[in-house]
């Protein structure tokens, strides 16, 4: 084949010396617009894992490539002017020109034509003459601009802005900086790279930027700053520029890679935030699938390129998922200004979700014993226990206080709707359920979504508390589970508004009842699916009863015995259809700003606080985002969450979606957590979380980070085979006595703590 690579960075280099060495009959042609020995940029990072594919793709680049490595296993960070190092992270750094200059000669070993300081204009003028275009021309790629309407790329220019220098103050390790002055904070991300340099990058939100005068700063200005504020750390050396400029990251997707003959590799394809270290690695991991799929296909170029595309796509888009939640971190880095040195660093560390609690233990134990008795400690005056004097728990066995009410443990289970109960009577199935559940070892059990009105139930066999004789009933349910569990009890008050009168969920979700259906209620007359019946306005009678509905149900739910209480705001039914702009097109005062649309829960959430007892929680459930353009979303759930605590709200669940069928939902593990985050620590407010919770390691992470206060996971997993909640808290109960027990016989020989 006669092929053109456009670019000669790192991903067209090596996708052209592997396509010739396992070709040496291809024409291949390289057209670089720098000279071969440019120095653009400084050092790149490459992980152990990701050099086990250099090994085995081409091992005499490998061996030049790791013969000059700088190899480090831990990371510093300095924040609060203290250091804290966490040890296992294996990582190599080498100069991006001399990894160039490896490559290039490689390619001229191989036969590989190389053209430096080439423009091109036009990619189109290379299509008839070539076999198979290969555009690795780099994140403002011409080749995708030129064909921008097949790529359909998207550019997400981050918020934040970023200097790339180097220096010559040699660091042992990845090196993280934390420093505030008068004008904000700023935040280095440091490595070394050689024997007597290290990249320098410096980071700070753009409001900071302009504060500082950066936006207006010369080259020589913003290196002056920089000395100035990093002094102390550069211990006598100065941060060193290379065309550095002050600039905003870009992340680069496209609906697809491949037009014809034409392929994207690398930054023309796909970005991700500097931060997680990924974007040469994921480059010439591309070059290595590219080659691979012309081995399998032979020059059938379009299954080359779709087999290609398949396979590389997942694994960029799970980088690029982890490299958004990174970014977003350092982003909105401030709002962990006021976390303790050990929480601070375990979020940092843990802040893209490809590291969790058990992969920490496994690298650092001591480190992550360290957060672990920190937690201990901090939750030991809460709820004034003796914390351990030598080995804490995890993260998830700590208790919690919440007004009166005090949690053995942060584990929360959420039922399986049964959908059986008759006139909304909990029965024999209900109580069972609840009691296993219960026995299974949480420090909260949820009940179903239970109606505050006969008119406000999801289907007819949705619990409710809207009659008297109701309450011996629920009292007899949390009796048992208070008798046979050290579980307490939350009650969920819902009214269902647009989406109740519905069949029972075996028949699908949201289908009408074909018959006995019932008027419906909501924000706005909009029904919630086309086929939906259209519910009514409330007008001030409908929300005085609605009210007073919610307000009886919360005295009920405290003789009957509730240990805690929450409100439903979420999910789309009624309370939460007030909140959404796509459910709330209302004129009047309870409809347009979001201060208007919050008027109406907020007046039910100040009712139900009057008369629920003041020791007992108070919880709201809020779906912080509608997963739809021009929606609800976490922006405005922060600010409805200040106000719910305002109005005497101890905790919000994190909820997401189902505000409308078109919603676009993204579900991966623990999808909802960093949304929580932002709730906690933006609001000042304790949360709750759900989102796919499936392992204790999770969970740990979650609560050690300061994302939520409790995690919810569900009787499905639970009841699946992936695991059982008390296994689970017996299995780390029994290593937690391993540890005690190790630790113990190494401090009675001198071993340090």
């Amino acid at each position: 084949m006669k092929i053109i690579v456009l670019g000669g960075g790192p991903a067209g280099l090596y996708c052209s010396l592997l396509m010739k060495k396992a070709h040496p009959a291809h024409e291949i042609t390289v057209i670089e617009r720098n000279p071969p020995d440019a120095t653009y940029g400084w050092g790149v990072v490459f992980s152990d894992r990701t050099l086990t594919a250099f090994r085995e793709a081409d091992y005499k680049t490998y061996k030049d490539i790791t013969d000059h490595f700088v190899i480090w296993d831990a990371i510093d960070v300095h924040y609060r002017g203290e250091l804290v190092r966490c040890e296992g992270h294996v990582y190599a750094g080498i100069s991006r020109k001399l990894l160039l200059q490896i490559l290039q000669r490689r390619c001229e070993e191989l036969g590989v034509h190389m053209k430096f300081f080439t423009e091109v204009d036009d990619p189109s003028a290379f299509t008839d003459d070539y076999d198979l275009v290969i555009a690795a021309d780099g994140v403002n790629s011409i080749t995708r601009k030129t064909y921008a309407d097949v790529f359909r790329p998207t550019l997400d220019v981050h918020r934040s802005k970023y200097i790339w220098f180097g220096t010559h103050r040699v660091l042992d390790c990845f090196t993280f900086i934390f420093k505030e002055n008068e004008h904000g904070l700023f935040t280095v991300h440091s490595y070394p790279f050689d024997g007597y340099t290290s990249t320098f990058i410096v980071e700070c939100d753009e409001e900071t930027w302009r504060r500082a005068g950066l936006d207006r700063a010369s080259e020589e200005e913003s290196i002056a700053y920089c000395n100035r504020l990093f002094a102390e750390e550069l211990r006598g050396q100065s941060v060193l520029s290379n065309r550095s400029m002050w600039i905003s990251f870009v992340t680069v997707k496209n609906k697809t890679w491949r037009h014809g003959h034409i392929v994207l590799l690398g930054d023309s394809a796909h970005t991700a935030h500097f931060s997680i270290g990924s974007g040469t690695k994921l480059a010439m991991e591309d070059a290595i699938a590219l080659a691979n799929a012309f081995e399998v296909h032979g020059e059938d170029i379009e299954a080359a390129l779709a087999d290609f595309e398949m396979e590389r796509r997942p694994p960029v888009e799970a980088f690029q998922a982890a490299a958004r939640e990174s970014a977003t971190y350092f982003e909105h880095v401030k709002r962990y200004a006021d976390f303790e040195p050990e929480q601070f660093v375990f979020n940092l560390l843990t802040r893209s979700g490809r590291i969790d609690y058990d992969d920490l233990k496994l690298r650092d134990a001591r480190l992550v014993s360290a957060v672990d008795r920190w937690f201990a400690g901090r939750v030991a005056e809460e709820v004034e226990v003796p914390p351990s004097v030598m080995v804490a728990p995890p993260p998830l066995f700590a208790p919690l206080r919440v007004r009166g009410m005090r949690l053995g443990n942060r584990v929360v289970i959420s039922p399986m709707p049964r959908g059986e109960a008759d006139e909304g009577m909990p029965d024999e199935g209900h109580v069972q359920q609840l009691v296993r559940l219960g026995m299974s070892g949480p420090g909260l059990v949820l009940t179903e979504l239970t109606a505050v009105s006969a008119d406000g139930r999801i289907t007819p066999g949705c619990l409710g508390l809207y009659r008297p004789e109701q309450v011996e009933g629920w009292k007899r349910l949390v009796d048992l589970v208070h008798a046979r569990s050290g579980a307490k009890m939350m009650l969920r008050l819902n009214h269902a508004g647009r989406r109740g009168a519905t069949r029972p969920r075996s028949a699908g979700i949201d289908r009408p009842l074909r018959e006995g259906g019932w008027p419906l209620l909501s924000a706005s007359p909009i029904p919630y699916t086309p086929r939906s019946p259209v519910p009514r306005e409330m007008d001030r009678d409908d929300m005085d009863r609605v009210r007073e509905a919610f307000v009886a149900a919360a005295r009920w739910a405290d003789e009957a015995g509730f240990d805690a209480l929450e409100l439903i705001m979420a999910h789309g039914y009624l309370l939460a259809s007030f909140l959404s702009p796509l459910t709330n097109v209302r004129a009047d005062e309870y409809g347009g700003a979001l201060e208007n649309r919050l008027r109406f829960p907020l007046e039910v959430l100040a009712a139900v606080r009057a008369v629920w007892p003041e020791e007992k929680p108070l919880v709201v459930a809020l779906s912080v985002t509608d997963w739809v353009a021009g929606g609800f979303d976490v922006d405005e759930a922060v600010a409805v969450a200040r106000a719910l605590k305002e109005q005497g709200c101890d905790m919000v669940e994190v909820l997401a979606g189902q505000t409308v069928p078109e919603a676009r939902p993204v579900y991966h593990r623990s999808f909802l957590a960093s949304a929580s985050d932002r709730v906690r620590n933006e609001a000042g407010i304790r949360t709750m979380v759900a989102g796919h919770i499936i392992t204790s390691s999770q969970i740990n992470t979650i609560l050690a980070a300061g994302r939520a206060d409790l995690c919810v996971v569900d009787e499905l997993w639970l009841a699946g085979s992936r695991g059982d909640l008390q296994l689970i808290l017996e299995n780390d109960a029994r290593r937690l006595l391993q540890e005690r027990d190790t630790l113990t016989s190494e401090t009675s020989v001198g071993g340090h703590v």
